[in-house]
């Protein structure tokens, strides 16, 4: 599993450095949006919408941005998304999850498959590669939240199922259902979380050379450019020495 933690970092770095953030607000705000639309507009009484405001502001979104997306869902005219989820196979067999929300199904459908086949990859049929993950809740700690075994006694008395703990911080995973509830005990013991999310977990993963790495990430990299795409998640495990040399 180190290989897949470390990718979110991989990620987590390079949206801070990005530029462009513009990108990531607009697809953070859209979460907002449909989580607001689906149930109630108060964040305290619709748990999707919380967390959604959550991630937003870890990545500093704006509170009028945040407040304008929500208001958003209150419109009549707001358009509406669907939630797809696209399976498929990248470079070295690696499995693929990509997670959008669209206005269009017929033009995310077809700039996704594009995306794959440029990128050396394929697309393919729901369940796919959907059995070779859980779905999880995802809630991430820098490494000065505590110790790992701090951090880990912490997670036994949220009810969490498992920790992975690094030099770069740790990342605590609880049943889907739980994410609410195991969320709420860490923070009151460990205080706000960088991330809360649910994500897909790799029961099972591919070895990733540096060829494949390189290739897998222009792959990622061209699929979350895509302003319908909200999470790509791969199954790939790749060595401490590869993953420097990236």
């Amino acid at each position: 599993m180190a290989g897949h933690s470390k990718w979110a970092n991989i990620q987590h770095r390079k949206g801070r450095q990005d530029a462009a953030r513009s990108k990531l607000f607009s697809k953070l705000s859209k979460e907002i949006t449909v989580a607001a639309k689906m149930g109630d507009p108060d964040p305290e009484k619709n748990p999707r919408l919380r967390m959604a405001v959550k991630e937003a502001k870890t990545q500093s979104v704006p509170k009028d941005v945040i407040d304008r997306a929500i208001k958003k869902s209150q419109a009549g005219d707001s358009e509406d998304y669907e939630e797809i989820r696209y399976e498929g196979y990248g470079p070295n067999g690696v499995a693929v999850i990509v997670e959008a929300m669209t206005d269009n199904r017929n033009r995310t459908a077809s700039t996704v498959r594009s995306t794959f086949t440029k990128n050396g990859g394929n697309l393919g049929e729901t369940g796919s590669v959907g059995f070779m993950f859980e779905r999880k809740g995802e809630i991430v700690y820098g490494a000065e939240a505590g110790d790992a075994d701090s951090v880990m006694m912490a997670a036994i008395e949220a009810g969490a199922e498992d920790v992975e703990s690094s030099e770069e911080g740790h990342t605590i995973w609880c049943a889907d259902t739980d994410l609410n509830e195991v969320s709420s005990a860490l923070e009151a013991e460990l205080g706000e979380s960088e991330a809360t999310r649910l994500a897909w977990r790799p029961v099972t993963t591919t070895e990733m050379d540096l060829e494949a790495m390189q290739k897998l990430m222009k792959l990622v990299d061209a699929l979350e450019d895509d302003d319908d795409v909200q999470r790509v998640t791969t199954n790939f495990e790749a060595s401490d020495e590869v993953m420097s040399q990236l």
